[in-house]
């Protein structure tokens, strides 16, 4: 029978607050946290003092609710960016960035949805608001479209959850209006951005498919639109789509989107 080690009992129980946070939709007031966590709220205060400290936790200065800390999301990202889904496809992507001479991005599911976790900017960088920890709209760019065309149901629906009200109705409208575009996305395994949502900047993006044949990871070019060839049966929609495609297979997919 193998021996059970021993931790830091400590530790384990302050695991419980950071657990709750994790699992929540959104940040959390002391009393529900706690509640979250089964133990006092007086407990529960002092383990988020050490973990604010840390950065593992932050506490908003004006409503008092507690949420992941920029420590956490660097554990987060460090994380996501082991994963050998990862690995396999950076060393894809720098190829990418050197052969067509644009930026390459990775995006993950992550918890806030399509989460970009590696950046290589090609020698002519482009102004575009993206970065390590960037979440991409579902609804507006090529990432975000082919997560939200290639993505299991219950992810879209547990996205939707954690949004508002408001934000959860104008999200599904969203969604329902491009549920054509979504449907040429599945067709042709690639979205496309032609200066919006960011003007003179063009993207291509694509799926990349784990064992299972579920979606792991988004890997999209992108590039000024002067330079950007956006045609559907250019170099760069042919490189990227034939990029993902190898990465696929070294993660045991079965097959992929064809191209129309």
């Amino acid at each position: 029978m193998a021996k059970t080690q021993r931790g830091i009992q400590s530790i384990d129980v302050g695991g419980r607050v950071l657990a709750a946070l994790t699992r929540s939709s959104g940040a959390m007031m002391l009393k529900e946290l706690a509640e979250a966590a089964g133990m006092p709220a007086a407990k529960a205060h002092a383990y988020l003092v050490s973990f604010c400290r840390l950065g593992l936790v932050e506490q908003d200065a004006v409503s008092g609710r507690y949420d992941l800390g920029a420590f956490a999301l660097e554990l987060g990202l460090l994380a996501l960016n082991r994963l050998d889904a990862v690995r396999v496809a950076t060393n894809e992507m720098t190829g990418l960035a050197a052969r067509t001479g644009h930026s390459t991005a990775i995006a993950v599911w992550g918890n806030h949805g399509p989460t970009v976790v590696r950046l290589v900017e090609s020698v002519h960088p482009v102004y575009v608001n993206m970065r390590t920890g960037t979440v991409m709209e579902l609804h507006l760019t090529a990432t975000g479209k082919v997560f939200a065309a290639f993505a299991s149901a219950a992810q879209i629906e547990a996205h939707l959850a954690s949004a508002s009200t408001r934000q959860r109705s104008e999200l599904r409208r969203a969604l329902a209006a491009i549920a054509p575009e979504l449907d040429q996305v599945r067709r042709r395994g690639l979205a496309r951005a032609q200066g919006h949502p960011v003007p003179g900047v063009n993207a291509f993006s694509a799926p990349v498919f784990d064992h299972t044949g579920e979606i792991a990871l988004v890997l999209t070019v992108l590039g000024a639109a002067a330079e950007f060839d956006a045609t559907w049966s250019s170099l760069i929609a042919a490189d990227l789509r034939a990029a993902a495609r190898r990465v696929s297979d070294r993660l045991g997919a079965r097959e992929a989107p064809g191209e129309s």
